[in-house]
């Protein structure tokens, strides 16, 4: 019997605009991914399940809706030159949505439609055809993968014949249980964790000195053109007890594979409200302060999610932060929990 939660959700949900419908199965997502995906959430809205799109064979915008409130993934996969228009469109006919995650180009478009464009954090970028491990203050960084080859681990690429589906599926519960939330996971910014690689994802594994694999480390694809011009980390799980050198050995040795077959640029992902700063654009105020403040929380970080753990980690690779956005117009209350809910935070 669905809960009195879901039956609101659900009322509230009803009382939406009706916008076009558009139903792409995953061939033509992924088929639009490789053609517009330059940008580290592209994939993801090609393959979470239980998004909704509004666009047509030429690109689409990925949404869902929480509490009768609408919320866009990132921004439109389509041509560089279409997607202003999608975004115009979709405004037109929905009830003010909101947008996360998303980038500059978008945040100035939905600026100049009187959106309040906020800064939410940051996506690390490794630019590989300039970036290097080399120098001191990446020494920790290549201690981390000596120590493990030094300790007999070694550091492989799976294709899904090295570990299989239910050893990944073991580290990814054993991973789970030991967060700080651990009955559920992240949605919306982040996809339900999969055993199994979808097309086009990657899978690098630590095995350990006696043949078991202890850490995973999943990329997702970014696009250009057909082709695919770099990674983004997608997912990362490992055992309970597993040396802390697993992750950071990883992220090496999977970047500096892609560096050496000519790949782009490698992203870590949304680092949630790290680096807050003006967005440059109109903004509230109050949402900024908020912001800041639930990054430097004690509480949060120690009961709800690590935010500063998550952002240190990634700025030990020496990346360049690019600022990603939140626009809005409501600026309620209300609104924020609708989104909290949708990533499963509340």
């Amino acid at each position: 019997m669905p809960s009195l939660r879901k039956i609101l959700d659900a009322l509230l949900d009803a009382r939406l605009p009706k916008t076009p419908i558009f139903e792409p199965n995953l061939a033509s997502k992924l088929e639009l991914c490789r053609r517009y995906g330059d940008f580290s959430l592209a994939y993801s809205t090609a393959v979470q399940p239980d998004l909704r799109y509004f666009g047509d064979g030429e690109g689409y915008i990925a949404y869902a809706t929480k509490m009768g409130h609408t919320f866009v993934l990132g921004d439109p996969v389509a041509s560089v030159e279409l997607r202003a228009d999608y975004i115009r469109r979709f405004v037109a006919l929905s009830n003010r949505p909101c947008f996360v995650q998303i980038g500059h180009e978008t945040a100035r478009v939905l600026s100049s439609l009187g959106y309040h464009i906020n800064q939410m954090g940051v996506d690390t970028r490794l630019s590989l055809d300039t970036h290097s491990f080399a120098g001191k203050r990446n020494e920790t960084v290549r201690y981390s993968e000596k120590w493990l080859l030094k300790k007999d681990y070694r550091i492989v690429e799976c294709d899904g014949t090295i570990a299989n589906s239910d050893q990944v599926r073991h580290i990814s519960t054993n991973w789970r249980n030991g967060r700080i939330v651990n009955r559920r996971e992240m949605r919306f910014l982040n996809r339900p964790f999969e055993p199994k690689l979808a097309p086009h994802m990657r899978r690098f594994l630590i095995i350990d000195p006696v043949g078991v694999p202890t850490a995973i480390l999943d990329f997702d694809p970014i696009f250009r053109n057909g082709d695919i011009i770099g990674y983004t980390a997608a997912f990362k799980r490992k055992l309970t007890g597993t040396t802390p050198h697993a992750e950071i050995g990883l992220t090496k040795f999977a970047t500096d594979r892609f560096r050496e077959e000519g790949r782009s640029h490698v992203t870590f992902g949304l680092s949630p409200l790290a680096a807050i700063a003006s967005s440059g654009f109109s903004e509230s105020r109050v949402w900024r302060s908020f912001f800041e403040r639930a990054y430097r929380s004690k509480r949060i970080n120690e009961k709800i999610f690590n935010l500063q753990g998550q952002a240190a980690f990634k700025r030990r690779f020496h990346g360049e932060e690019l600022a990603t956005y939140i626009a809005f117009q409501r600026r309620s209350p209300l609104e924020m929990l609708a989104l909290l809910r949708l990533l499963k935070t509340l």
